[in-house]
């Protein structure tokens, strides 16, 4: 039977917002949990079925939501422009509202993809957080330039193609969820000015970091330079694979996973 999403009631950074959740893998509530967080075009219809066959496979429970603007979440007004912090605010707010909401009180496993990836690793770098072990693919420590090429590729298709229809199939205001973040990405301005590598550096957690070799929004550099500023993060690049490695490689990145987390104590 299909799971269903759910929609909570959460305030941060001064207003009120519903975001939809769902609870995916085992049910157990003394099984280890992972929390998986979203692409910047993601949501909880985009990850499929991805999540629940990964918990599937590993015992574990599986806690997805799509965030503000995202899905079925509140959307974004079409007045309000997002900032270079708004992935700062995703995961030193709104991800802390939701666990609290949720009575989230244990470690977990975080496992996040593109825009998600960048989030887990601020909330993994925070003084106080749950995270036991952070999963990342394709994550963004700085903009490159193919970044920002792809982005306006991507602004282009949504304008003259079918992006836009394609997209509407995961988000309720499809509006909403490519303009905050093409409005980001798509400007030159954070080429020069957007970086968190200071902000990461003092990770303790474990960190598994896969990136495909095809990446067409940026280069193996992200992962290896994160190894850089967290010596002890193990990372994987897989060839002739994409953004996306866990639809291109899905088999993959499961085993990947698993080899991972069998290496960590419980």
């Amino acid at each position: 039977m299909k799971k269903k999403s759910e929609v909570i009631h959460l305030q941060w950074n001064g207003k009120q917002r519903d975001i939809e959740y769902q609870w995916v893998g085992v049910n157990n509530t003394t099984a280890p949990l992972m929390i998986f967080l979203h692409e910047g075009l993601g949501s909880i219809a985009h990850w499929q079925n991805w999540p629940e066959r990964l918990c599937q496979a590993l015992g574990y429970r599986g806690l997805i939501y799509s965030r503000y603007a995202y899905g079925q979440s509140t959307p974004r007004p079409a007045t309000e422009k997002w900032h270079g912090d708004y992935l700062h605010i995703e995961a030193q707010q709104a991800l802390p509202a939701l666990l609290k909401a949720l009575n989230v009180t244990e470690p977990f496993t975080l496992f996040g993809h593109s825009d998600g990836a960048t989030i887990a690793l601020l909330y993994a770098a925070m003084p106080k957080h749950l995270a036991k072990n952070i999963i990342v693919l394709a994550p963004h420590l700085y903009i490159e330039p193919m970044t920002t090429a792809g982005v306006q590729q991507a602004i282009e298709w949504y304008k003259q193609g079918d992006l836009r229809q394609r997209l509407s199939r995961y988000h309720a205001d499809v509006d909403s969820a490519f303009w905050g973040w093409a409005g980001v990405w798509g400007d030159e301005y954070y080429l020069h000015h957007w970086n968190i590598e200071q902000d990461i550096k003092h990770i303790k957690c474990p960190v598994l970091a896969i990136q495909g070799t095809d990446d067409e929004y940026a280069s193996l550099a992200q992962i290896y330079d994160l190894k850089k500023h967290i010596p002890h993060t193990e990372t994987c690049a897989l060839e002739v694979c994409r953004h996306s490695p866990y639809i291109d490689m899905p088999d993959r990145v499961i085993d990947l996973v698993t080899q991972f987390l069998a290496k960590q104590p419980m």
